[in-house]
């Protein structure tokens, strides 16, 4: 089965292992999906992720992270930017996600960059995806 839109894909794996509680969870390797790994890392709404060398393209297995009570950090990952319907949006309509809770990745010519740190620096791009 041939794969039409990678970022998405890996983003419902992600979503869909945090809705059924799963510790961790294994998505494909590419350089977009470790850049957005990182900046969710840093972000804080995962844990770790290590990438697993295969012969063919690679792994990456995602640690999830989940409060005390067993409630995950990440309630959402949305998908903005498809395949079909490019989204870009310059640097002066960049907004909050949720009141400041969330936060967008954005695709710009300076890499991948959060909604703030692409505000700041005063450039757009391609909206990726949103997760708060």
């Amino acid at each position: 089965m041939s794969v039409t839109d990678l970022i998405a894909d890996q983003l419902t794996v992600i979503r869909n292992a945090i809705r059924v509680g799963k510790k961790s969870v294994i998505v494909k390797r590419s350089n977009i999906i470790e850049g957005i790994l990182e900046i969710i890392k840093k972000e804080g709404f995962i844990d770790n992720y290590k990438t697993i060398e295969d012969t063919k393209q690679g792994q990456i297995k995602v640690y999830l992270k989940y409060l005390d009570d067993g409630t995950p950090v990440m309630e959402e990952l949305k998908r903005i930017s498809k395949c079909g319907l490019r989204r870009y949006e310059p640097a002066k309509k960049i907004k909050s996600i949720m009141g400041g809770v969330g936060f967008s990745i954005f695709s710009t010519s300076k890499g991948l960059l959060t909604g703030e740190e692409a505000k700041s620096q005063g450039v757009g791009g391609e909206l990726i995806c949103q997760i708060w």
